[in-house]
């Protein structure tokens, strides 16, 4: 691979004789932060509430938000020691390649790819959604064609496509633009939830009453609380988008975690507050057991009417552009990643001439993204439930390659890690490991179905092909070699021979 010369990379060559591209440093602490929550809230807390209270009730559904973020919070430990000690792009692939080797990191980080596109392509097809829902005589334009009693329509195709572009090319400008734009987005969402919530609280005709009963009643309160909390993954992934940017961090790498603490926590309040404000707007029981395309937004139109819409509208929309966003970056660095250390082709891991932002990782998934639109949301919906599995293998990846590091010893003999990080590290993984269960487990409360399954396995097949047909080539690569090509200068060994003092101090 020839070295590749734009602004803010890192040209030329190592005594391993391969050439490194790198990407520029530029973005803020606020920036990273926006990118964390913005993408583990994304849609979902302001679409799905009505669901998530027909599975649990409106106090189950909290609770398994809030035992769902705590457990977030356990496997935080690891990716916070992780992004201090190797702050490249990438992420988990990088954290799995360094403790368990190639294989390992091929397989974390395809399925990981997976997990972010079919994220990027959900969070578009929201839009489209909510256009039906407040602009339908756009939207509902042109009918295609049914699949899966599901109609696609023209109008909502196109919405759906060019959300996608335009965060596409957005992100091809360059990353300082992306993170400018993430954070004010992610901070119109939050004074749109704040102002809903307080409306709804402060409300004449609001009724706790219509909170209770407080439990779904055909399910056991234990059994409903555990359907929310196996979707934690999905409901808050996105704060492992951190550890993606991390090569293009303006600040010390150590902060990364409280801003992933952060995220997690803000992130919990929001659930909360959609879920508790649709309960007491409307009775949750009245909602569950009708079919209204937009549970949310026919309990917050009752009580406020056109502008209530629009306020929830305008908090929706910030929801989904820092879904697109975020995940349009953490796909396009993963993919950089992989590319850089040649396990897939070598061209994603070119930067733009002029911007130095990893474009071809950006239009591949752009490209993949803009075939979603066409099968309709109930088939995005088979996919996005299995790919929870790939973010679930991640955090699990992440967690057991911290467990081994805390386990090592410095250049002087002193243990890098102490007995709690260690603890804490493996809770993370059983964690993930226990998540990865509820979903594939015949039974289980959070199981996915058949069409979830078929994906998977076209996924896995899909996976398997690319694998050998990149083998000769990556295996043409010494451990040196691609070592510095995923770790930079220093390599992993540069990362295990820091001083304990900077391994060990207050923060994870």
């Amino acid at each position: 691979m020839e070295p590749h010369t734009s602004p803010g990379s890192e040209a030329g060559a190592t005594k391993t004789g391969v050439g490194r591209t790198q990407l520029s440093r530029t973005l803020k602490p606020s920036w990273v932060w926006a990118i964390a929550l913005g993408s583990a809230v994304g849609w979902g807390a302001f679409v799905l509430p009505t669901d998530w209270m027909a599975t649990a009730g409106p106090l189950g559904a909290i609770l398994g938000f809030l035992i769902g973020g705590a457990l977030m919070l356990v496997i935080a430990v690891s990716y916070g020691f992780l992004i201090k000690s190797f702050p490249v792009c990438g992420g988990e692939f990088a954290y799995a390649l360094n403790g368990f080797g190639r294989k390992h990191a091929f397989l974390c980080g395809w399925f990981l790819t997976l997990g972010y596109m079919c994220i990027v392509a959900l969070n578009a097809s929201a839009l489209a959604l909510l256009s039906r829902f407040v602009l339908p005589q756009v939207a509902e334009r042109g009918r295609l064609f049914e699949i899966a009693g599901w109609d696609v329509y023209l109008g909502e195709v196109l919405i759906a496509s060019a959300a996608i572009v335009i965060f596409a090319l957005l992100n091809i400008r360059g990353a300082s633009l992306s993170g400018r734009l993430q954070y004010i987005f992610v901070l119109i969402m939050i004074a749109g939830v704040a102002l809903l919530g307080l409306g709804v609280l402060l409300h004449s005709e609001s009724q706790w009453s219509n909170i209770t009963p407080t439990f779904a009643l055909e399910v056991p309160a234990w059994t409903a609380v555990l359907a929310i909390v196996a979707i934690a993954p999905w409901a808050y992934v996105g704060f492992d988008n951190v550890p993606q940017a991390a090569e293009e961090y303006n600040f010390s790498p150590a902060k990364a975690f409280r801003l992933i603490v952060f995220a997690i926590l803000a992130a919990a309040v929001i659930y909360s507050v959609m879920i508790l404000a649709t309960a007491a707007a409307t009775p949750w029981t009245e909602l569950a057991a009708g079919d209204p395309r937009w549970g949310t937004g026919d309990a917050i139109a009752g009580l406020f009417g056109g502008a209530g819409v629009m306020l929830l509208a305008l908090s929706v929309s910030m929801g989904i552009c820092t879904g697109l966003n975020g995940f349009t970056v953490a796909a396009s660095r993963l993919l950089f990643a992989m590319g850089r250390a040649r396990m897939i082709p070598g061209g994603f891991a070119k930067l733009h001439p002029r911007y130095a932002t990893p474009y071809v990782g950006i239009a591949f998934t752009v490209a993949l993204c803009l075939v979603a639109p066409w099968f309709g949301r109930e088939v995005l919906l088979w996919i996005v439930d299995m790919s929870a599995i790939g973010v679930t293998i991640a955090y699990t990846y992440a967690c057991l390659a911290a467990f081994k590091r805390f386990r090592g010893v410095d250049t002087a003999g002193q243990p890098v890690g102490s007995t709690a990080k260690q603890a804490t590290s493996l809770a993370g993984a059983v964690i993930g490991l226990t998540f990865l269960a509820l979903l594939v487990t015949p039974g289980s409360p959070a199981a996915f179905g058949p069409e979830s399954a078929i994906a998977l396995l076209i996924w896995i097949v899909l996976g398997v092909l690319f694998y050998i047909g990149r083998f000769r080539e990556n295996t043409a690569l010494s451990d040196a070699e691609l070592d510095y090509l995923v770790f930079g200068n220093g390599g992993s060994q540069g990362a295990a021979q820091r001083t304990s003092e900077e391994l060990q101090d207050s923060s994870p």
